[in-house]
C-alpha cells in the first residue's frame, strides 16, 4: 500500500541505494562497467531497489513533485526486473553516471523541503493511494463473494478500505 506515512522511508531508501550507484560507477569507464559483472549487476540492483521505492511513494507525493520524471525511474525498474535480458548497457551506464545523481539531488530537496508532520496529517485517499489494478481485482473478488479478509490477504488492502468498495 502505498502510504503518505511511508514516502520519507522511500525517499531515504532512494538515497541510500542512489549513492550506492554513484559509488559503485564512480571512476569506472564504460568498457570497465561492462567487462565487471560484480560492478554491472551490483549497479543493476541498486537502481532496480531505486525505481521500487520510487514506484511505491504514494500517487500524492509523485503528483506533488512532477519535476521528477517518476514514470521513467519507474520504468526503468520494471525493464531490469521483468525484461532483464534485454537490459541495454548503454543505457544501464548512462542511468547511473547521469539520471541517478539528478534524481538524487531531486530527493534531497524533497526531504529538506517537506514538512511531513504536515504531509503525513494529510488523510490517504486509498483510491489514489493504490494501485487501480488491486482496486479492480478486489473489487471482482468482492462480487464474487470473498470474505473481506481474504481479499485483504491477497491484495494489501485493509477489510476497511474492502468494505468502502
Amino acid at each position: 500500500m502505498r502510504e503518505r506515512a511511508r514516502d520519507k522511508g522511500r525517499l531515504e531508501d532512494i538515497l541510500e541505494y542512489s549513492g550506492n550507484v554513484t559509488a559503485l560507477i564512480e571512476g569506472q569507464s564504460y568498457e570497465a562497467f561492462v567487462n565487471s559483472k560484480s560492478i554491472y549487476y551490483s549497479v543493476m540492483k541498486n537502481v532496480e531497489i531505486v525505481g521500487e521505492a520510487a514506484y511505491m511513494l504514494s500517487k500524492a507525493f509523485k503528483k506533488a513533485y512532477p519535476a521528477t520524471p517518476w514514470k521513467t525511474v519507474q520504468g526503468m525498474r520494471h525493464v531490469l526486473v521483468h525484461d532483464y535480458a534485454h537490459v541495454v548497457s548503454e543505457t544501464l551506464y548512462d542511468t547511473a553516471l547521469n539520471g541517478i545523481p539528478e534524481l538524487r539531488k531531486q530527493v534531497e530537496q524533497y526531504l529538506a523541503d517537506t514538512d511531513w508532520e504536515a504531509w503525513v496529517a494529510q488523510p490517504d485517499d486509498f483510491e489514489d493511494a493504490a494501485d487501480e489494478a488491486v482496486i479492480k481485482f478486489a473489487r471482482r473478488m468482492k462480487v464474487k463473494g470473498y470474505a473481506p479478509i481474504d481479499i485483504a490477504e491477497l491484495t494489501g488492502l485493509t477489510t476497511e478500505e474492502i468494505k468502502k468498495l
